[in-house]
């Protein structure tokens, strides 16, 4: 599998950001801007929080197994991949969920005096650094799963 890079992350959010302030200023001049939720840095944390949980147990599993403790359960080299994919399909959503809601509460920052704005920029900030937290979750995780590399040729060794 290759490695998720910080570019690619990186680039989304900031396309995404860009995109996201430049649709929130059009749809403002337009009508009513829609209201950040505020369910989406609670759910963009529980994300985190499983992705988190994901890594630890499986880290823990390899270590146990690594150590040769009697009945430890080893680690499916499936199962290591399905985590991996769902770890690098998180980060790339949180990226483009961060640029978006950062977008946003770029917009909502010239309207802090209305109470109104000022709740929805707190919530998009909060979904920012709530979608950060799924990113770093999800780069342990997939350094956790990652094969030691052999020296002499570049790749994975055969199992």
């Amino acid at each position: 599998m290759k490695q998720l890079r910080l570019k690619v992350l990186a680039g989304l959010f900031v396309v995404a950001g860009i995109l996201s302030w430049g649709a929130a200023r059009l749809w403002d001049s337009v009508g009513t801007l829609p209201s950040v939720p505020l369910a989406a840095p609670v759910v963009l944390a529980v994300i985190a929080v499983v992705l988190t949980a994901t890594a630890l147990s499986i880290r823990a599993r390899l270590r146990a197994q690594r150590e040769r403790r009697p009945g430890a359960k080893g680690v499916e080299p499936l199962m290591a991949a399905r985590a991996v994919v769902f770890g690098q399909a998180s980060a790339l959503v949180a990226a483009l969920v961060a640029g978006l809601y950062g977008g946003v509460g770029v917009f909502l920052l010239g309207s802090l005096d209305v109470p109104a704005r000022r709740d929805q920029a707190l919530y998009a900030a909060a979904a920012v650094v709530a979608a950060f937290g799924v990113i770093a979750a999800a780069l342990f995780l997939e350094r956790v799963c990652k094969l030691p590399e052999d020296d002499d040729k570049g790749r994975a060794p055969a199992a």
